[in-house]
């Protein structure tokens, strides 16, 4: 087989790999996303039965203040009743306590009564309140798991078409590179990617010289020093850059262009030093000329 053609089976197996390892991790993680729901409906269900039991503890007190009312308020009654029929001080201060003293115990119990009953009315409008979320969290659960197994239907019938592409495509293909190219793919979703001027469009590292080289003559498969990938050749504008800076030559073709323009210049370099000197010399006499016209004038 070309090698040509091996890149070319890789390079849709690639694209068959990616989707089919995404699809796989789609699916282990798809019921996670019930996890929420069943957390909520269990903490929904777990209220409902605390506020159940409370309720029937209230309702048990409830019951208790009501029969300690109701007795009470007999004991008031009964002594009221029977003061028209004392005819004693004695028996008087007896039935005036007793009627005293159930009067207080019937304000004290009518005032807990009240209180345990509007207890009893708000927890049994929790617990119905409660009952109805329950409900509701059990529908939308169910809701969901009926949409998530068509979503994972689906999910296994695109599945099934993958890998027989897969089937169709890896006979011919040496299972040792195959197995690190499936690795590959599930680390860094892509197994195989371009070389365009040197650089691994996979990683963006500069591959060595050589290392480049045979990769551009594809004659086997290679694999990316720094990203472990598969590599292939690809071309680009850009190689016109690699042919100028190879064509331009080495440094030290031109250092010797460099030494060559330096012996040049010495040789056409103006002796300014000697120019310098003549110069001097001729202001020297003209000074000595003017000093003597001046010496003659004085005389």
């Amino acid at each position: 087989m070309m090698m040509t053609d091996i890149f070319d089976k890789l390079k849709t197996l690639q694209v068959i790999l990616g989707r089919k390892y995404e699809l796989q991790r789609k699916m282990e993680e798809a019921p996670k996303q019930l996890s929420s729901q069943d957390e909520l409906l269990a903490k929904l269900k777990k209220e409902f039965i605390e506020r159940n039991r409370e309720y029937e503890e209230i309702k048990e007190t409830v019951y208790r203040l009501r029969g300690e009312l109701d007795e009470a308020v007999k004991t008031r009654e009964a002594g009221e009743k029977n003061m028209d029929t004392i005819t004693t001080h004695r028996e008087y201060e007896a039935l005036e306590k007793q009627i005293s003293e159930a009067s207080e115990k019937e304000a004290v119990v009518r005032k807990e009564l009240q209180k345990e009953e509007k207890a009893l009315l708000e927890l049994d409008d929790s617990i119905k309140s409660t009952e109805a979320m329950i409900n509701s969290q059990e529908g939308d659960l169910n809701t969901s798991r009926e949409a998530l197994g068509r979503q994972l239907d689906e999910y296994r019938e695109e599945l099934g078409a993958l890998e027989s592409q897969e089937q169709e495509i890896t006979p011919g293909l040496d299972q040792e590179i195959l197995f690190k190219f499936e690795r590959i793919i599930q680390r860094n979703s892509e197994g195989i990617v371009a070389v365009r001027n040197g650089i691994c469009t996979g990683c963006h590292m500069f591959l060595p010289a050589q290392y480049a080289n045979e990769v551009h003559e594809g004659e086997s498969i290679l694999f990316c020093p720094y990203c472990s990938r598969i590599l292939y050749y690809e071309e680009s504008d850009d190689d016109q850059q690699e042919t100028y800076f190879n064509d331009a030559g080495s440094l030290a073709d031109l250092d010797d262009d460099l030494g060559e323009d330096d012996d040049y210049e010495e040789d056409t370099e103006p002796d300014y030093a000697s120019d310098t000197s003549d110069d001097m010399e001729e202001m020297a006499e003209d000074e000595d000329a003017e000093e003597s016209e001046e010496d003659s004038e004085s005389e």
